[in-house]
């Protein structure tokens, strides 16, 4: 993942300012919802208010509209234009961007060298846009910011994008990158669990949470040398039932997508386990420097 500052935890401030009110004298105090809860009540709040009401654009503060959460001139700006991706790993490849009113991956028939001379465990990636400005800030308010609501834009960029991508082959089922137990304690929810909410809405795919564990915590790849990232990630994921993946083309999400290690180790582990096939499905890919 790319590196970043982490901005307010907005749940986790929810629930320090609401631990700070004195309680009444003789009072009986409930059990403090547990962070995911408020995270998800506050995104289905956001989701609802978005859908009855014009709202700011996420992007330029313009107006929305209703159901919206970008302007049509910075929706057309950072999604209506898309760019040929290597269809292994989606990597740019040269080539003139497209127009054409959906992000995705046009002619997308290539592969790229490195994926020819070192084939991933994976088979195909989508990517719905670049990790690069602006879109990469909307990245940075979801996962450090606690704004969930942007998963809805995310999954819809994201659906786009596989409608868009020549030969897409829809997964089976849906699984989001799982996060290990300390990460998931501090930050209250998973952004790779609400973006494929959002995307199995879209595409009419089955979500499954558990189908993979992280067995152990590790550092975040964007904390660690690039040289040292696989082996930080080796073995780091686990499947509970082999019956839920044998034969089975699985289709993991994830916000950015990097070096793609984490995706390939979690593939290769989806693969042990019989997988038929492994898709990627990422809502930015960081391009190559």
């Amino acid at each position: 993942m790319p590196g970043a500052q982490s901005g307010p935890d907005i749940p986790a401030a929810a629930a320090a300012t609401a631990s700070a009110v004195p309680a009444a004298a003789g009072a009986v105090q409930p059990p403090a919802a547990p962070l995911s809860t408020l995270a998800r009540l506050s995104s289905l709040l956001a989701r609802a208010g978005h859908a009855l009401l014009p709202g700011a654009c996420v992007l330029c503060g313009g107006e929305a509209g209703a159901g919206a959460q970008t302007c049509p001139g910075c929706h057309a700006q950072v999604f209506g234009a898309a760019r040929p991706r290597c269809r292994t790993c989606a990597n740019p490849l040269p080539g003139a961007w497209h127009g054409d009113g959906a992000a995705g991956q046009p002619g997308g028939s290539e592969i790229c060298g490195r994926c020819l001379a070192h084939p991933p465990a994976f088979d195909a990636t989508v990517a719905a846009v670049d990790y690069a400005m602006p879109q990469d800030q909307l990245v940075l308010q979801l996962k450090f910011g606690g704004r969930l609501a942007l998963a809805a834009l995310f999954g819809r960029a994201l659906a786009d994008a596989t409608q868009a991508a020549p030969g897409f082959t829809r997964p089976a089922l849906l699984c989001p990158v799982p996060l290990g137990p300390q990460r998931l304690a501090g930050r209250g929810f998973n952004q790779a669990l609400e973006i494929a909410r959002a995307l199995g809405r879209r595409l009419d795919i089955a979500v499954a949470p558990r189908l993979a564990v992280r067995v152990h915590d590790t550092l975040a790849q964007s904390l660690v040398q690039p040289s040292a990232r696989r082996a930080n990630i080796a073995h780091a994921f686990a499947v509970p039932d082999r019956a839920q993946v044998e034969g089975r083309h699985v289709g993991i999400v994830d916000d950015v997508m990097t070096s793609g290690q984490t995706l390939d180790e979690l593939a290769a582990t989806f693969k042990r386990h019989g997988a038929a096939r492994v898709t990627c499905l990422v809502f930015a890919r960081t391009p190559p420097h």
